[in-house]
């Protein structure tokens, strides 16, 4: 027997949001529904359960619709010249292995995190290339950097010394002077007077010879992945990626460039993390952005060219196995976003250059995603969703603001230079970077749920942070910077100090979790301390099952801990933390415990005693979790 689908949805009744809400409240026990709304950066409001959308919004549909193009990232040859051996061995098994194209990283450009190719000659780049089938239509994407200024002209050179017709070619050149003057804090020329001005003027140059050579895709970068990098928001990237993008094609015009032309050598870059909704929505919200400043020029829309690149901002170097979850949700993101093409960073770079099989997972994380899960084959799969919908329109309006703002202000150049727009953007960052200290934005592998026991991982070379910088030439104007970080560099950095003890005495920092009362009573804060010390490289270890102070210390005095932290329930903490704390102060012990100093059921006498006792210092969910860690390991080595 076929059970038809209508008649199944038939059988259960239709529920209303009264109902939801009804059900909510119950589960809630009285707390308030707004626990359940969140927050982004920019303020934007999400709410836990949306209506369909009446009124879907702009189709977020490809410049060719159907699969995006993997990208597989070149950046090997910052070891020594025989490694250019390496690079273009490399970028062959990349494409025998189903990328579908190159993304050429050197070394000060935005996406050289700490692995990059440093030569830019005639020779380097025939030699990365060799045997790449660029007259097949090849993917290319390169990086424009001050420290490459060579590459471009190289792989036209190249292109041409193989007698391959140019627009046969899928080369990106992705020229982007804005971009490198906010990543490094210097313009080689100067922009801010006006899209006539020797630097706006110097970039339609370089973009007209490109393009009348036949280099007409890509050639110019609107790249906000900066934005993000140094703790943007996504409003913030949209602001400056609309800013961008609206200063090359008035560039572009001044000299002589069609605007229809102008617009079609633009291609837009973000970065996508592992907030999905936000995600969706911006790459959503980019189209449709674009799609307004194209008609206030007095074009029809057309579908802009966008390129996705996975975060920098959320890798981690321990336990960076996690990373490749954060990339898969970041990956699924930007093509249900609409990306035309997306490159993975493989999951170890922030340890140092990848090698094969962490770039193969990187390519393959695409693969999946496309050639199993199939993803691509619905075009805009988010459209009509209420809630996808209202945070697009949601970002719609703000990444608009941010744009305005920046206009308003005379133009990006003018902004970059005065520092406006970095200093908004540091401002967001100090409190995201305030909101990791505290554990309320949560980074599995570093502030939540550390491996501190975990394998060392291998790369290529160890991670080089001068790859990602770029010199200022003399007399070059100078402006503020954003520098890139991740989010998880300040656990790190006390992880780091936990490794070098164990180096250099055999055992890491440790902390005796002394607990109290029965497994199921301290237990949840048992756990707790484990994960919140092991965060900063401090290792736990866990005492007897006894409430008897001679057992606790000598358990304490055994496991060679020079901090010791009590975990319970208020309850028992009531009944037999003061003499436990006092035992263990006698023994030498530095005292934390876990639970906030208001102790229900004490009206606050107990957290009087307890500081009497020993206890210097209370662990718990929303303190702050990096300055306790970083006091912690001090008093632990």
């Amino acid at each position: 027997m076929t059970l038809q689908h209508d008649a199944l949805a038939g059988s259960f009744p239709q529920a209303s949001e009264d109902q939801w809400r009804k059900s909510v409240e119950r589960a809630l026990k009285g707390g308030a529904f707004e626990r359940l709304v969140a927050k982004t950066y920019d303020g934007a409001t999400i709410n836990p359960l949306y209506r369909r959308a009446e009124a879907p919004g702009p189709r977020a549909l490809r410049v060719n619709p159907g699969r995006w193009a993997v990208l597989a990232r070149i950046d090997l040859a910052d070891l020594d010249a025989a490694d250019l051996d390496a690079a273009n061995i490399q970028a062959l098994e990349d494409l025998q292995g189903g990328a579908d194209g190159l993304h050429l990283v050197f070394a000060g450009a935005q996406g050289a995190y700490g692995s990059a190719l440093k030569d830019d000659s005639d020779a380097a780049l025939a030699h990365v290339l060799d045997k790449v089938r660029l007259d097949y239509g090849v993917p290319v994407m390169v990086e424009d950097s001050p420290r490459a200024p060579n590459a471009a002209e190289a792989i036209m050179r190249l292109v041409d010394k193989n007698h391959i017709e140019p627009s046969l070619t899928r080369i990106s050149f992705g020229f982007d002077p804005l971009g490198a003057q906010l990543r490094h804090g210097f313009a080689q020329a100067p922009w801010s007077e006006g899209a006539k001005s020797e630097g706006a003027k110097s970039f339609a140059l370089r973009a007209q010879r490109a393009a009348k050579a036949g280099f007409a895709r890509g050639t110019v970068a609107a790249d906000a992945r900066v934005v993000h990098a140094a703790g943007g928001t996504e409003a913030q990237e949209l602001g400056f990626a609309l800013a961008v993008g609206l200063a090359y094609l008035r560039a572009l015009a001044d000299a002589g460039t069609d605007l229809d032309a102008a617009r079609k050598l633009l291609v837009f870059r973000l970065a996508a993390d592992a907030d999905e909704f936000a995600g969706v929505a911006k790459f959503r919200a980019l189209r449709a952005l674009w799609a307004r400043v194209e008609e206030s020029c007095g074009l029809a829309p057309t579908p802009a060219l966008i390129h996705a690149e996975t975060a920098w901002r959320m890798m981690t170097a321990n336990d960076p196995w996690n990373n490749l979850l954060r990339a898969t949700i970041a990956v699924f993101s930007a093509a249900v976003g609409g990306a035309d093409a997306i490159t993975t960073l493989p999951f170890t770079l922030a340890l140092g250059a990848p090698d094969g099989f962490a770039r193969r997972l990187a390519r393959d994380t695409q693969l999946v995603l496309q050639d199993e899960s199939y993803i691509h084959v619905v075009d805009d799969p988010a459209g009509g969703a209420g809630g996808f919908e209202a945070l697009t329109e949601g970002l719609c309006e703000r990444g608009w603001s941010e744009f305005q703002a920046i206009e308003a202000s005379g133009g990006l150049a003018k902004a970059l230079d005065a520092g406006r727009f970095q200093a908004k953007v540091a401002e967001v960052a100090s409190e995201r970077a305030k909101n990791v200290a505290r554990g309320k934005d949560k980074i599995t592998g570093a502030n939540e749920f550390p491996n501190i026991g975990e394998a060392a991982l291998k790369v290529l070379a160890p991670f080089d942070a001068r790859n990602a910088e770029a010199d200022a030439p003399q007399g070059a104007q100078k402006s503020p910077m954003l520098a890139p970080r991740r989010l998880s560099e300040p656990f790190e950095a006390l992880r780091a100090r936990s490794d070098a003890h164990l180096a250099a005495s055999g055992a890491r920092p440790r902390v005796f979790l002394a607990n109290l009362g029965s497994v199921a009573t301290f237990t949840p804060r048992a756990n707790f301390a484990k994960n919140f010390f092991e965060a900063g490289g401090v290792e736990a270890v866990f005492g007897p099952q006894t409430d008897d102070s001679t057992q606790i210390v000598k358990a304490f005095r055994d496991s060679g801990a020079k901090l010791a932290c009590l975990c319970s329930s208020d309850r028992i903490y009531c009944d037999a933390a003061v003499a436990v704390a006092i035992a263990l102060k006698g023994a030498g012990a530095k005292l934390y415990l876990a639970g906030r100093p208001n102790i229900a059921g004490s009206a606050g006498e107990l957290e009087e005693e307890l500081r009497k006792a020993g206890v210097t210092r209370f662990i718990f969910a929303g303190c702050d979790m990096h300055d306790m860690l970083r006091l912690a390991l001090e008093e632990a080595i």
